[in-house]
């Protein structure tokens, strides 16, 4: 059994542990709210912008529209892998990290894979076998619409101009604090699928069809990285949370045990020493 001194240093040690991570969980949990107001604020308009655009396409004839819906044989591709900067969020980056991984092994196993990363973390891991063209983690220094859009129009240029033929997004998508969603989007070309209800509604459209097609599909790209950029923000607080709300639950658990031990090895010392003084007293005595 431990001495007195080194049970109260460990008691001392999770004492200043249990601050810290308590601390993280309540900054955590402030940040959350805002995000998660943020993004669910934010769903419906992405939702219905992308459905309407779907529509529309569906209903263009043939290859009518614009160079961001043409299919072409995949050669070339690219990831948008969304992480955080920080850790200690549990298995949050480790879970987009992975599903990166198998799309690059299995999916795209025969084509050429380059990686764009949204966060430190993601950089750091899939620099190191992996092709990463670029690095946007400062994006999260100052998150706004419009610095997600120049990651986005970037994107829209590179995807133009042929040096990639499919590009595809990986993050967190939030559903709560406890659970987030790992997922992978389809972002180039973008996806031309509408139910026979919108296709077959009259509409009278002004301008053209082809016109507000084009219009549309930059703003509907930029807000569909700026949701996933905004999901995968809410589910690192999410997941950061309740780590943090497990790991003060885990450090008081142990400090209590450390108290009964160190409780238990002080009742021994003076029970000792009380037997010592008892049979000194004895011997003084005979």
């Amino acid at each position: 059994m431990a001495n007195l001194k080194e049970i109260r240093n460990r008691i001392s040690s999770i004492g200043s542990t249990m601050q810290i991570t308590s601390a993280m969980k309540m900054v955590s949990a402030a940040k959350l709210k805002k995000a998660q107001d943020a993004i669910t604020a934010m769903r419906p308009y992405s939702n219905k912008l992308t459905e309407l655009l779907q529509s529309l396409s569906a209903t263009l004839e043939g290859d009518v529209g614009s160079v961001y819906a043409q299919k072409r044989e995949v050669k070339k591709v690219l990831l948008v892998v969304v992480t955080s900067n920080r850790g200690l969020c549990g298995a949050f980056n480790t879970s987009v990290i992975k599903k990166a991984l198998d799309i690059i092994h299995s999916t795209y196993v025969n084509q050429k894979v380059d990686v764009i990363t949204i966060g430190k973390k993601a950089n750091d891991l899939l620099s190191k076998k992996h092709n990463v063209v670029a690095n946007h983690s400062d994006l999260f220094d100052d998150l706004t619409f419009d610095n997600t859009a120049k990651i986005a129009e970037s994107l829209m240029e590179q995807y133009a101009d042929g040096s990639y033929d499919h590009i595809e997004i990986v993050y967190n998508r939030f559903k709560n604090a406890a659970t987030q969603i790992t997922t992978n989007e389809q972002f180039l070309p973008i996806v031309s699928e509408a139910s026979n209800e919108n296709v077959n509604l009259d509409y009278i459209f002004e301008p053209s069809k082809i016109e507000i097609v084009e219009g549309l599909i930059p703003k509907s790209l930029k807000t569909q990285l700026y949701k996933s950029v905004r999901d995968s923000y809410a589910s690192e607080h999410g997941a950061r949370m309740t780590a943090m709300h497990k790991a003060t639950d885990n450090a008081t658990e142990l400090r209590d045990q450390l108290k009964l031990s160190y409780n238990k090895a002080r009742q021994a010392a003076i029970t000792n020493e009380i037997l010592e003084i008892v049979g000194g007293a004895e011997a003084l005595n005979n």
